[in-house]
């Protein structure tokens, strides 16, 4: 059975200049997923893509949710998505 999912998430709150992106991109890769992490304009939200097995998704989701050692995560509006599989990295844009 194919447990191939994607997760898409907007984290709200201190997220932007504190190395949150970076921190997703660590906990990503670790995990196997693919996707993409970037600063929003806003300047108060940081949007994220990931793609892969679900179990591993849910643990991104719980990480963004707290979020790195200097970040103060208000929010995460997370929703299950259809998985693209046009991904082969997980990567910061810009």
């Amino acid at each position: 059975m194919d447990d191939r999912a994607a997760l898409h998430c907007i984290v709200f709150g201190r997220v932007q200049g504190v190395g949150f992106r970076f921190f997703v991109v660590e906990i990503a890769e670790r995990l196997g997923l693919t996707g993409w992490v970037r600063n929003r304009e806003d300047g108060r939200s940081v949007e994220v893509w990931a793609e892969g097995r679900r179990a591993a998704l849910e643990a991104l989701r719980d990480q963004v949710r707290t979020g790195p050692p200097g970040a103060w995560v208000e929010r995460a509006e997370c929703a299950w998505v259809e998985p693209t599989g046009l991904f082969d990295d997980f990567s910061i844009r810009r």
